[in-house]
C-alpha cells in the first residue's frame, strides 16, 4: 500500500542526477546546486552520477524523494515531466539516454521489486538538446532551468504546508 502524505514532517532528499561532462545531461546536477544554495534544513541535496542501482543506498534513510534527470524523447527541449514513481513505473523510454548500463528507471524498478523504493518518489525528467561531451549547460538549456528550479521549491513548499 501507498503512504500518502498530507504534511512532510521530516526532511525531503532531493537528488539531482546527471554527467556534468557531456553537456545538458548536467541539468540534475545544476538545478539540485541551485536549490542547495537555499540552505533549507527540510531538503537533503544529493548529486548522484553512479548507476541507478546506487540510488537504494542513497534514498535509503528517506521517505520523500525528489529526483531530477535529463531526458531525450523527442518531445521541445524544455519540456518538463513529473512522474509519482512510487505509484508506477518511469516510461523507460524517457530516461534511456544514460551514461550507465543501469539507468535511473531500471534502478527504481529494482527497488520496487525489492521493497526498497521511498514511499513518496516524485521524478522530473527535462528535455534536453544537447548530451556532447563538454562541461557547461547549452543556452536553450539555461533559459527554462530557473523556471524548473521553481517549480520543485513550489513542490518541496507544498509537501510542508498542505
Amino acid at each position: 500500500m501507498v503512504k500518502h502524505f498530507s504534511r512532510v514532517n521530516h526532511a525531503v532528499l532531493l537528488i539531482g542526477i546527471g554527467n556534468e561532462h557531456r553537456s545538458d545531461d548536467g541539468v540534475g546536477l545544476n538545478i539540485a546546486r541551485r536549490l542547495k544554495k537555499l540552505n533549507s534544513k527540510q531538503v537533503v541535496i544529493a548529486e548522484h552520477n553512479k548507476d541507478g542501482i546506487a540510488l537504494m543506498e542513497t534514498w535509503k534513510d528517506f521517505d520523500t524523494v525528489i529526483i531530477i534527470d535529463a531526458v531525450s524523447s523527442g518531445a521541445e527541449t524544455g519540456t518538463i515531466f513529473r512522474f509519482e514513481a512510487h505509484t508506477k513505473p518511469l516510461p523507460a523510454n524517457l530516461f534511456h539516454y544514460s551514461t550507465h548500463s543501469f539507468g535511473i528507471a531500471e534502478g527504481i524498478e529494482l527497488a520496487r521489486t525489492l521493497n526498497q523504493l521511498p514511499p513518496y518518489l516524485i521524478v522530473y525528467g527535462i528535455e534536453m538538446v544537447n548530451y556532447d561531451s563538454g562541461t557547461g549547460l547549452s543556452l536553450e538549456t539555461n533559459e527554462f532551468v530557473q523556471k524548473v528550479t521553481d517549480l520543485i521549491q513550489q513542490e518541496i513548499h507544498s509537501l510542508f504546508h498542505t
